[in-house]
């Protein structure tokens, strides 16, 4: 995986080398160009792990954001507004993260999302405490960390 993100790398510098044009925008088509070469490269099979976890890695970093962007709006509104529509509340959130490395990662993306802050992990690692500002519903909130951040960073990860 390692060989095919480097020769990846390697080919977007000669793209953009080749085309004179240093933008952001020039560098990201190099690099989609170079992984479809790749890919077609061997055969298109796709059975290489790189050419899996790419795209999900992509697909990733773009939910992540739409969650960052969604927060932010969602406490900035309550900080603007004279009513507070908080209500705050721990939660024991089920993992199927096993792994120190799967356990810390899922806990540091919650944090990061403002209105919500990972507290602990339970001695045997199977629970997580999420202090939460906006915990309407108790089982919503669990199946959004379930289905959304967990989920999809396993995907990644195993």
């Amino acid at each position: 995986m390692r060989s095919k993100f480097l020769s990846n790398i390697l080919l977007t510098l000669v793209w953009v080398a080749l085309t004179g044009s240093f933008a952001l925008l020039n560098f990201l088509f190099g690099f989609v160009l170079s992984f479809l070469i790749l890919w077609v490269i061997s055969n298109g099979k796709g059975s290489s792990k790189y050419f899996k976890i790419l795209p999900k890695i992509i697909a990733f970093i773009f939910f992540f954001l739409y969650e960052l962007f969604k927060a932010n709006l969602q406490v900035a509104y309550d900080v603007v507004t004279p009513k507070f529509y908080m209500k705050p509340g721990i939660v024991k959130v089920p993992l199927d993260a096993k792994t120190d490395m799967e356990i810390t990662l899922l806990a540091n993306l919650i944090s990061l999302t403002p209105g919500t802050l990972s507290l602990d992990v339970s001695n045997d690692r199977k629970v997580l405490y999420v202090h939460g500002m906006y915990v309407s519903n108790k089982e919503k909130f669990i199946k959004g960390i379930k289905q959304g951040f967990e989920k999809r960073l396993l995907e990644i990860l195993r």
